[in-house]
């Protein structure tokens, strides 16, 4: 295995331009991902590796040690531990990195189930909101986690960070809103749009058959669009002073609602 102890080594320089850069990301079609058990996911789920990066001396406490039984050797790369620790964006890393190929994310390429849920995200601006809306969608098992017009990169470091890996065990779709509901309408999906100044409240909603709840940012809430031609708005209950929650608590609310609703198990 080759191995790199220079910082200024041409494949340290692409990590750190893709780890940095959207439009890297975008332009190579590659994400760079951290940790063992987000990589291990990755591939269980489809995605190939370009290239593993592994520090030995890190890598020996991993608790996935058959990691690199999975990715061709042709494709993996030492580090020492110096120049890993450059790159790591996270505390406590077991020393692997990979590039992966990056899917496509097409609402076409979406399977869905008979009786689907999807969340569906307008202009979401934060990664770390983003990461756990995910872990909340895997966790219900959702079909699938709609990107409208999105303002922040679904590969950011800080997605795959703080989705803990769900970015890819979680169907996800980019595209615009006029895109989404067009789709929705096809499908027979009906939208429950989240507002502080809905009238009706969350739980008095019926879930039960296909459905999505569509979530906008905390500082805007949801544009007219999504207001204007959702099939009903709804609300929380908020007795407190702050008016507001984190749009990724609201939207856990809202999705396992649906799910007690479907007797969810």
């Amino acid at each position: 295995m080759e191995l790199i102890s220079s910082w200024q080594n041409p494949k340290i320089k692409q990590l750190v331009r893709l780890q940095g850069k959207a439009r890297e990301r975008r332009e190579q079609q590659l994400a760079v991902v951290e940790g063992a058990r987000e990589i291990t996911i990755a591939l269980g789920n489809g995605y190939q590796p370009e290239q593993l990066f592994v520090c030995e001396e890190l890598y020996a406490r991993s608790d996935y040690r058959d990691l690199l039984q999975r990715v061709p050797e042709s494709r993996c790369v030492g580090l020492t531990r110096g120049v890993f620790e450059k790159l790591a964006y996270r505390e406590g890393s077991d020393g692997v990195l990979a590039l992966l190929r990056a899917k496509s994310h097409r609402l076409d390429d979406l399977t869905l189930s008979d009786n689907p849920f999807l969340i569906v995200l307008e202009a979401v601006e934060k990664p770390g909101n983003l990461g756990a809306i995910l872990r909340t969608a895997d966790a219900a098992r959702a079909d699938a986690v709609v990107v409208c017009d999105p303002l922040t990169d679904i590969y950011n470091p800080n997605v795959v960070r703080s989705s803990i890996g769900c970015l890819f065990s979680v169907p996800v779709a980019v595209c615009s809103s006029e895109e989404a509901l067009s789709w929705m309408h096809q499908k027979g999906i009906k939208a429950y749009a989240a507002e502080l100044q809905a009238s009706s409240w969350y739980h008095e909603q019926d879930f039960r058959g296909p459905s999505a709840v569509v979530m906008g940012t905390e500082a805007d809430g949801l544009s007219p669009f999504w207001l204007d031609h959702a099939d009903a708005r709804i609300k929380i209950p908020m007795r407190g002073l702050i008016d507001s929650l984190n749009v990724s608590v609201s939207t856990a609310i809202l999705t396992f609602e649906a799910m007690r609703q479907r007797n969810f198990r």
